[in-house]
Parts: structure tokens; C-alpha cells; sequence
């Protein structure tokens, strides 16, 4: 049984996605934590000779790892590693912040990794990462400090360490 605060951001995603015009208030009321300079590395390689790297905050992982933690309402600054070699049917989206139905049916809405797969096969990219990353979106409160300063930087190592030339962040 789904736990009623989670029943409740699933209804409410449900509803932002059905009638826009409703989250508009939420969005114009937002303001983002002010976090300094945004870091930005020059793109050195010709595209066709890079090797591509997926993260996204859309909440997905492998039905076999650990959810993201649905139930602290300050989100989850966790990770997940997505090996692309495995089969695309063992991936799930674990995120209640958005209603991910369409991206359920196809993950490549969310994780475009076939694309991916397909402009190597045309030439256009270099080779695409066997190893992508997963977040939860909506991390606030305590584990922003958490993500910005532990999680995030791990992973942008994992990637550097993995050779990665170019990562593309896709939201959920």
C-alpha cells in the first residue's frame, strides 16, 4: 500500500500535468537558492569523437537497486548508476514529483539513451558511455548542501575518471 504522503504528490503531479495553468502559480512563486558561478568547462572534441554520458534527475534506476526515498519530503541527494549494457526493460523511474506515465511506456523520454545510440550509429557522436547516472529531482532543505557538495561532485569524478568528454543532464 502506497503511503498517503506519497499518494498525495503522485495526485498532485497528476493534476499539474493535467491542468498547467495550476502550477504556474507554484513555478512564479519559486526562488532558486543563489549558488555562486555556474561551473562550465569549454567542449574541446569534435562531437564525433567524444564519448557521451547521460544523468538525469528523472528518478531512474534499475528495478534491482535501492528506490529513491520517496518519503523524506527534502527528496533523496542519492545516486544511482545505469549500466546500459543491461536490458532497458529492467529500468524504472521511482519519483513521485512528476507524472512520469509517458516515460513509463518509453524511458527514452526521460533517458535517451537509444538516441544516443543512434547518432553513433550515424557518425555523429563518438561512443556512448557504458555507465549513466540517476538522480531523484527535488532535492531541497538539508540535502541540497548534500547533493551540491558530496553526491553531484562524485559522480562528475565516476565520469571524468570514466573518460566521458560530454554529459547531457535530463530532467523528469
Amino acid at each position: 500500500m502506497i503511503p498517503v504522503s506519497r499518494f498525495k504528490n503522485r495526485l498532485i503531479a497528476k493534476l499539474l500535468a493535467r491542468f498547467p495553468f495550476l502550477a504556474k502559480r507554484s513555478v512564479a512563486a519559486y526562488q532558486p537558492p543563489e549558488l555562486g558561478e555556474i561551473p562550465w568547462t569549454q567542449v574541446t572534441k569534435k562531437l564525433n569523437e567524444s564519448i557521451i554520458a547521460l544523468v538525469t534527475t528523472a528518478g531512474v534506476h534499475h528495478r534491482a537497486q535501492k528506490p529513491f526515498d520517496m518519503e523524506d519530503h527534502n527528496g533523496d541527494p542519492s545516486f544511482r548508476v545505469i549500466d546500459v549494457t543491461k536490458a532497458f526493460t529492467d529500468l524504472i523511474i521511482t519519483h513521485d514529483y512528476y507524472d512520469h506515465a509517458d516515460a513509463d511506456k518509453d524511458i527514452n523520454i526521460v533517458f535517451p539513451v537509444d538516441r544516443l545510440k543512434e547518432f553513433k550509429q550515424e557518425g555523429l557522436i563518438g561512443k556512448v558511455a557504458d555507465t549513466h547516472y540517476g538522480f531523484m529531482g527535488h532535492i531541497t532543505g538539508s540535502h541540497l548542501p548534500t547533493l551540491i557538495n558530496k553526491t553531484a561532485p562524485e559522480v562528475a569524478r565516476l565520469l571524468k575518471k570514466a573518460g566521458v568528454d560530454i554529459v547531457l543532464l535530463t530532467p523528469g
